[in-house]
């Protein structure tokens, strides 16, 4: 089949808009060849849990699933009881952009808190961690924290301990959105077990969409007595893949060397020479201070939408004027410098 589109053609709209790596799409052709035992069978997803134990310790299972929300929403479902609640950031995915799946299909009472950086405190934790014992409220079971954060900040390994020691105090378990947790590591300079496993995390949604794979993300549950039912779970949630050596082969190619970290360090420089080159254009104002992949900045509305038609990118907040502008494991520094110059010239008018 000839492309329907330019291949040449990049924007900063997300790191979901990128193609596949070609050494994870050279992985799915390796495992393509033959027959294996279907859902998760196969030798592939056999080797998938020892690559992943490697990363985040001896009790770590790893359940391959088809995208972040079945992710979310699994692990979620995995770690409460019908009467839990979940404390989680206001601006959080499972709060603002899962489309409702967490309540609709999880059966999750969700308690947001607002924050100033998309990221909890202990403090923050407490406004949201009361209630147990009464009937008449959710009980909180579950503290969910993003790592990356949506708003494109970073948690270190210090902080994420204080809120799982806190969280474990208090009889809640961690859960970690980590579909940037590559990008985190990569950004942190740190393995990904310092600030999950060696902290205290208990269940984490390893993303892989984002970081370069065709689809697919893994449920990595990290303390097996913080998440039940996960193996039926999986098949009731409809996250169960029959050809889940497809899945799992991707995540080979990527955990088993260094690509992941070369493909999220990569899109983290992208992200931290835009910023450098528009910082300090006239017009623009840093809404958040980049620390991984993302970065959010106020600028004219109509700047904006002119700009967006050359390079789509996201209007974050339309209230407010905040975009997002996302880099990705193949963005390139020719297309950050066009950018930025289409930027500069939208500017100046």
């Amino acid at each position: 089949m000839m492309p329907l589109h330019d291949p040449s053609a990049r924007g900063f709209k997300s790191d979901n808009c990128a193609g596949a790596h070609p050494e994870v799409l050279a992985a799915i052709g390796a495992a393509n060849g033959g027959h294996q035992p279907s859902y998760g069978g196969d030798v592939y997803t056999a080797r998938l849990q020892e690559v992943f134990k490697g990363h985040f310790g001896e009790r770590a299972e790893a359940y391959p699933v088809f995208n972040g929300t079945g992710a979310n929403v699994l692990s979620l479902q995995a770690m409460t009881e019908p009467w839990s609640a979940v404390i989680c950031a206001e601006t959080a995915h499972v709060a603002m952009d899962e489309g409702g799946a967490p309540e609709k299909t999880g059966g999750l009472k969700l308690l947001p808190v607002p924050t100033p950086d998309g990221r909890l405190t202990p403090a923050l934790i407490d406004r949201q961690a009361t209630g147990w014992g009464d009937e008449h409220r959710a009980q909180p079971r579950v503290v969910s924290i993003t790592q990356s954060t949506e708003l494109g900040t970073l948690y270190t390994a210090g902080e994420i301990a204080a809120i799982c020691a806190h969280a474990h105090d208090l009889g809640m378990a961690v859960h970690v959105d980590g579909t940037r947790l590559a990008n985190a590591a990569a950004a942190l300079d740190l393995p990904l077990r310092a600030f999950t496993t060696d902290v205290g995390v208990d269940v984490i949604s390893f993303g892989g969409t984002k970081n370069g794979l065709l689809y697919g993300e893994v449920v990595v549950v990290v303390n097996p007595e913080a998440a039940r039912g996960m193996t039926y779970l999986r098949k009731t949630a409809m996250q169960l893949s029959s050809k889940m050596r497809f899945v799992s082969a991707q995540f080979i190619a990527l955990l088993e060397g260094d690509l992941w970290l070369r493909s999220a360090g990569h899109s983290n420089a992208m992200a931290g020479r835009l910023h450098a080159a528009v910082r300090d254009l006239p017009g623009v104002v840093m809404a958040y201070e980049p620390q991984a992949n993302e970065v959010f900045v106020r600028i004219d509305a109509d700047v904006a939408a002119r700009l967006s038609k050359r390079f789509p990118f996201e209007t974050w907040d339309e209230a407010t004027g905040v975009v997002r502008w996302v880099c990705s494991f193949d963005t390139t520094e020719a297309d950050v410098d066009a950018f930025a110059a289409a930027l500069a010239g939208e500017l100046r008018g």
